[in-house]
Order: C-alpha cells, then structure tokens, then sequence
C-alpha cells in the first residue's frame, strides 16, 4: 500500500469514474486501474464494482475510503506545511503602497527581515491606480491603499479593509485655520489647496467640486514632500485620510494641524490591502499582512 494509491481511491470515489480520475492526476487510465486492483489484491477485499457506467464503491470499499480521505488530507496539509516553510525560507515579497504610509511599514519590514531573513522584500511607493495597474501584471503581490467604496468592486481584485477614517484638511499651525474644530465644506472654496495626485483624492475633490463649485488649487503633485512644504509654509492647504497624517513627521512635530470636514457628503475613507483574486496569499504574505494589521489598528 502506498499514497498514490490512496489518492486515487478517494479521487475515483470523488469522480465515480476510473477515466475521470486519470484524466484528473494526468496518469493513463490503465495506470489507474492496475493500482486500484493491486490495492484491492493486497487488502484482501473489493473496493469499487466497475462498469461502463463508472466505479461504485462496494460497502466495504466506502469504509477503506473514508480512512483513505483522513489519511490522504493529513498527507496535504503536511505538504502544505513544508510549502509554508520552504517559502519562508526562501521567499520573495513584493509590496505597493500609496505615498505617505511607508512609515506605517518600515517597522514592520524590519521585523520580519529579522525573523525570515531570506525573505526577499521589496516596498515601492506609487498611487492607487498604479498599484492595480501592477497587481494585474503581476509585478506585485499586495497593494496598500486607501478607498471611497465600502466594498471594493474591481473585477480582478480582492480587497481587504483594515482601517475605517474620514477626510480631513490639512493646515498650517500658523494659520488661524490650525484653531477650527470642524470645517464647512462651503468654507473650502475660500482656500487654496495643493493637492495628491491620487485616485481617491481625485474621485473626493470631483464630488465636493459637483457641490460647491470650482477649487482654487495651486498645484498638482505625487511628491509628498512638496505638498507637506507649502502647506507647513501657509502657502495652501491639503486633504486626505485623517490616518495618512497619524505617522506624519509634520503632524507629529505639531507643524501640519488637520481638520475634519464637516458635510453632507462626509462618508468614511477606508484603508486596506489589495491582490489579485488569483493569486493565492503566499505564507509571507499573510504572516506580513497580520503583523502591520495589528500595528494599523493599534
């Protein structure tokens, strides 16, 4: 007796059908059949009754067959175990996150690199629209990034919510604008904004914009570091997820101040991961994903 011939008992059980099982295990059907016979010679019993009409276990056969199950599943999820451990071993990790929430993983990167070291990581920041653009090619294998939609509903993608935050505006401490509690959203078309090319920073503004008219917007950029320097100098003001600040060097140091926005239209501005429904969550994937879950949450 052997584990192949295990394996194909539960499948032939599973299909009814010695071709079906062949077909289903890429051997010849012949190779099936004579496995099966050899088991049946060696156990001393007949497991299936054959027919042009398939294989049917016979009543004895049903309960060498549940026993099979249990043994060949045990056998998987041996197998799967050492798959865990051998990506962990010598995995890669590919990861996107949209500007401003790298802090929130350098610690979290570091850690694990201590405890798998020969984990290959790689953290890239891009926005939203090019994170899904590069979990559908493949480049990589999870995707940071902020939602309007409660559920995300692209095609291709799988999306997990960590963090459920609002919009708020972002202002100097030096402008009286860093005393208010709350913001009208009337009041922002008295202001002027420097503004993250991001997708859900685009779909927000066009939403506010529908409301309240036209926006005076100063510039338009991807670097994080620009727009934190004129908003910090009184120059403009900024918006985004309140939790896109909660790391920021700015706002920690006092100098960027943030503000909710009060409106009709506020609705909450989610935070979570992103990949590809295809593709299965690798051991490092999941075991990263947890650990900067819990680091978000908390």
């Amino acid at each position: 007796m052997n584990i192949e011939q295990l394996e194909f008992i539960v499948e032939v059980a599973k299909t009814g059908s010695l071709t079906k099982t062949a077909q289903n295990m890429h051997v010849t059907l012949s190779a099936i059949s004579q496995s099966i016979t050899n088991l049946e010679t060696e156990l001393g019993i007949k497991l299936f009754i054959r027919s042009r009409a398939g294989a049917k276990p016979t009543i004895e056969g049903e309960k060498i067959i549940r026993k099979a199950f249990q043994v060949v599943t045990s056998i998987q999820e041996i197998r799967e175990e050492a798959e865990n451990y051998n990506q962990l071993q010598s995995g890669e990790l590919r990861i996107a996150t949209i500007p401003g929430y790298t802090c929130y993983l350098v610690d979290g990167v570091s850690q694990f690199k201590m405890d798998y070291p020969n984990i290959k990581m790689e953290v890239m920041e891009t926005p939203t629209e090019k994170i899904i653009e590069k979990i559908n090619s493949r480049e990589i294998d999870i995707g940071l990034t902020a939602m309007l939609e409660k559920n995300f509903t692209h095609s291709n993608m799988v999306y997990e919510r960590i963090l459920t935050g609002q919009m708020v505006l972002a202002v100097s401490r030096f402008t009286p604008l860093a005393t208010q509690t709350t913001m009208m959203k009337q009041e922002l078309k008295e202001l002027t904004f420097v503004i993250y090319k991001d997708e859900i920073i685009k779909k927000y503004l066009e939403k506010l914009e529908s409301e309240i008219g036209s926006i005076r917007i100063l510039f338009s950029s991807n670097n994080t570091d620009a727009i934190n320097t004129a908003v910090k100098n009184g120059l403009a003001v900024t918006i985004g997820p309140n939790y896109s600040f909660f790391n920021s060097p700015d706002a920690i140091k006092g100098d960027i101040v943030t503000v909710p926005i009060i409106s009709p239209q506020t609705a909450p501005v989610y935070l979570g991961w992103l990949k590809h429904k295809e593709k299965k969550f690798s051991k490092p994937s999941s075991l990263f994903i947890e650990r900067v879950k819990a680091q978000l949450q908390a």
